[in-house]
């Protein structure tokens, strides 16, 4: 994609938003756009940047890590949004401003014993397989308020929110419902004293049913950058 595409794409992705957030009756500041830039060149999330978008969420590590490399000197927010194993659980603590996919209480300890003491606490959203796919991570309904409280006593780490990756639908009452899941649950664990302020759903098929159930981050590839390409 040209970044004059681009450009095009990124406010067309903004006015959805928009649009989507009054018919809620929301702000659409509310919303955070996260471009997620998985297998994207330096040189289209640089245009994007320059686009005015400021959160980039990235999946495979080590492209990442390059990736704030060679953008550290704009002002930039970055999300890890992928699967996390445990091994990888220090560069992650030490390069990131957010974490979108925790979902065992191991990973939320790794990270909080290696995030580094002169910069901010972790944000941490949890991610819950709100259909209980086999194939999909996260943790079930059932087992989240127990995770919710322990992560939340954990040093380093601010836990803010839930996250989730439900079954891909394509009429909006069935995305709205999933979507409306995850928002009880975050209800729940606000009603019982856990005060969190994000609920990070929606990607590129489904991100305007996510902002009518109340999602405060979107996560979006495809419709700002077009198709992945392949990985090298």
């Amino acid at each position: 994609m040209s970044p004059q595409n681009l450009a095009a794409a990124v406010g067309e992705v903004r006015e959805r938003i928009a649009r989507a957030a009054r018919n809620a009756g929301r702000s659409a500041q509310s919303v955070t756009l996260l471009a997620v830039g998985k297998a994207q060149p330096v040189a289209l999330l640089t245009a994007a940047a320059d686009c005015g978008i400021s959160d980039f969420g990235e999946s495979y590590l080590q492209e990442a890590l390059e990736k704030i490399v060679a953008l550290q000197e704009r002002p930039l927010t970055w999300h890890f949004i992928g699967r996390i194993q445990a091994n990888k659980t220090r560069p992650i603590a030490e390069h990131f401003a957010w974490v979108h996919a925790v979902d065992r209480l191991k990973i939320a300890e790794r990270l909080s014993a290696q995030r580094p003491v002169h910069v901010a606490p972790l944000n941490v959203c949890l991610e819950v397989n709100v259909a209980e796919e086999l194939s999909k991570g996260g943790v079930a309904p059932a087992e989240l308020p127990a995770l919710a409280q322990a992560v939340a006593a954990l040093p380093r780490l601010a836990l803010r929110g839930l996250m989730c990756v439900p079954p891909e639908e394509t009429e909006p009452a069935r995305q709205r419902a999933w979507f409306a899941r995850l928002r009880a649950l975050f209800e729940q664990l606000n009603a019982a004293g856990i005060s969190l302020d994000t609920l990070s759903m929606g990607m590129s098929g489904d991100f305007e049913a996510a902002v009518a159930e109340g999602a405060t981050i979107v996560r979006v590839g495809t419709a700002l950058f077009g198709a992945r390409p392949p990985r090298r």
